[in-house]
């Protein structure tokens, strides 16, 4: 008799994760701001000839890019993550190409140089530079390990970080200020040692509550513009000139406090009808608040809260450090963005011009967003729930 082969057993298919949670949060979060977008937008877009009479123009554009930025999250969310370490130092340089370029051959709009283009289109270079600075802090610090620990490497970070987030703050400061939240996040959570983050958080505290002298002493010295001073004069005493200067604040202020506790109801702003400037970028917040009360306002930060939440959940769970890394890069930027725009809307800190993640009208805010996206759903796909 034949001797019976043994049957050869299959190997398990290694199952991955993937985060619909967050998912299912991107989407909310991205649709809601359509959806306040053409509220807060319709009625001045009406008005103006350039649209032609289009009061969803603003909302169409969004929701054109915003579908854009979908395909490539979902793109970038199937790739090996460990594939962006490669182009690192290639995308660190060329943010800062990027940059120099934006302050030489930048178009200018409201005195300002922050856009790249050619003919219709055009985006905004410091969203790229976010992206590209997440990547390559991620993969220094992964190969400098517990060398990190140490002052001199901890320095050659901040070396890295100081000189793009000058370039990017010399015509946006609001940007400069986040580039550089986001290397003090991610050394943050690297290093062992952390008194010398409280106490530069101290510090930062200490700045704000002397703002006022600070910045007077700064536009002296010609190191803070006078229309960026103006602001921070808003900010300490916005009845003192509430037609110009403080207009935008108390205006951002009566929309809050008009819309107690569950709003005016979805479309029933008043501020938006011309009286807020800039109501579905920087301020689109303010008309939340307005039409959706305190109701509206805490859901829509509880929802930020989960996200940042399910970031943890992935960055506690990634499979390296490095993929741990760019989920806490994509992280602070995310956190930081969102608690500042709050801030200034509430008039808590001056007018620093930053717009609310996903809700903020701004094409190339959002793609780029939709892009970090994919990147921490990438990590999120390379969890294994089975050995």
């Amino acid at each position: 008799m034949r001797e019976q082969q043994p049957v050869a057993k299959k190997k398990k298919k290694v199952k991955h994760f993937y985060d619909y949670s967050l998912l299912f949060c991107i989407i909310f979060l991205t649709a809601f701001g359509l959806v306040m977008i053409y509220s807060a937008s319709s009625y001045t877009a009406q008005l103006n000839p350039l649209y032609k009479g289009n009061g969803a123009y603003f909302m169409q554009r969004q929701a054109g890019i915003a579908a854009a930025g979908f395909v490539m999250m979902l793109v970038i969310s199937k790739i090996d993550y460990h594939l962006f370490a490669k182009f690192a130092a290639s995308a660190y340089i060329l943010s800062y190409i990027l940059m120099i370029a934006v302050s030489i051959v930048g178009r200018e709009v409201n005195g300002k140089k922050r856009w790249l283009g050619v003919g219709p289109v055009s985006f905004q270079p410091t969203e790229f530079v976010k992206i590209a600075l997440i990547v390559m802090l991620a993969a220094i610090i992964t190969v400098l390990g517990n060398k990190i620990n140490e002052l001199k490497s901890a320095l050659s970070i901040v070396f890295l970080t100081l000189p793009i987030a000058a370039l990017v703050g010399m015509n946006n400061l609001s940007s400069g200020i986040i580039v550089c939240g986001i290397a003090f996040v991610m050394l943050f959570v690297a290093c062992k040692i952390k008194w010398p983050f409280f106490g530069i958080g101290f510090l930062g505290l200490g700045v704000l509550a002397g703002a006022g002298p600070i910045g007077r002493a700064l536009v002296q010295i010609k190191l803070l513009q006078p229309y960026q001073y103006r602001r921070i004069e808003a900010w300490l005493n916005p009845e003192s000139d509430p037609t110009d200067k403080g207009f935008q604040v108390l205006q951002g202020l009566y929309a809050i406090g008009s819309g107690g506790l569950v709003g005016q109801g979805l479309g029933g702003s008043i501020q938006k009808l011309g009286f807020l400037p800039e109501s579905q970028n920087d301020m689109i917040f303010a008309i939340i608040c307005e039409e959706l009360g305190l109701f509206g306002a805490v859901s829509i930060i509880l929802i930020f809260l989960f996200m940042i939440y399910r970031f943890m959940i992935i960055a506690n769970n990634a499979p390296d450090l490095f993929g741990a890394l760019l989920v806490v890069g994509v992280m602070g930027h995310i956190a930081i963005q969102v608690i500042l725009n709050i801030a200034v809307v509430t008039n808590t800190i001056p007018n620093t011009g930053i717009t609310l993640p996903f809700i903020s009208y701004g094409g190339t805010s959002v793609l780029f967003l939709l892009m970090e996206m994919g990147i921490v759903l990438s990590v999120s796909n390379r969890i294994r729930l089975e050995k």
